[in-house]
């Protein structure tokens, strides 16, 4: 499958019902979804990928129709029942996982696919414990983070190395009533990363 073919197919997917601000529930963006895993499959880093704070889905459903065995983990019950849905509608099998991220035990993962929450709207919610948990459980990771953050990552993520950084732009679709505009795009921070 092309990257584009993978993108048309994530952008049949449905976003969150009713998202959170506290959770910084924004949904990802079928072309940075696209982006992410593609250079996970070229680096052949599908094997088994789990998808921390899986939203409604994407990231671990785009895993399996590469091939990946994909696992979604994820707190929100609205939004692990709207990713089921998701993976119901493209035809394809996840395993999705109702729990919290620093909580959940995970074993034999390979690879962590995830968009964490960059703690915009709550400082103590953001990025680090999914960074955590990832480098816990995974020898791989690939995730997205805030323009500016490279210094923050490398030195969180010690004795672990990234190896790659693509920035690419990201749409803000307006979901909250604190948005003021209809879409806003910003430049994001794709991490490779080796643990």
């Amino acid at each position: 499958m092309k990257k584009k073919q993978l993108e048309i197919l994530l952008e049949r997917l449905d976003g969150f019902p009713s998202p959170s601000p506290l959770h910084e529930q924004y949904s990802t963006p079928a072309s940075v979804a696209a982006e992410m895993l593609f250079h996970a499959y070229m680096h052949g880093d599908l094997g088994v990928v789990c998808d921390l704070g899986c939203g409604t889905g994407i990231l671990a459903i785009g895993a399996a129709l590469l091939g990946a065995r994909a696992i979604g983990v994820e707190i929100d019950r609205q939004a692990l029942a709207e990713a089921r849905r998701n993976a119901k509608k493209l035809g394809v099998h996840v395993d999705f996982v109702l729990g919290s991220v620093s909580s959940i035990s995970l074993k034999g993962i390979d690879t962590v696919v995830m968009n964490p929450p960059f703690g915009a709207q709550r400082a103590s919610v953001g990025d680090r414990a999914f960074l955590s948990k990832a480098m816990e459980v995974a020898k791989t990771i690939y995730s997205i983070h805030n323009k500016g953050s490279e210094g923050f990552i490398r030195r969180f993520v010690e004795p672990c190395v990234v190896q790659e950084i693509y920035r690419i732009p990201f749409q803000l679709k307006r979901c909250f009533e604190f948005h003021s505009k209809d879409v806003k795009t910003i430049e994001v921070e794709l991490y490779r990363i080796t643990c």
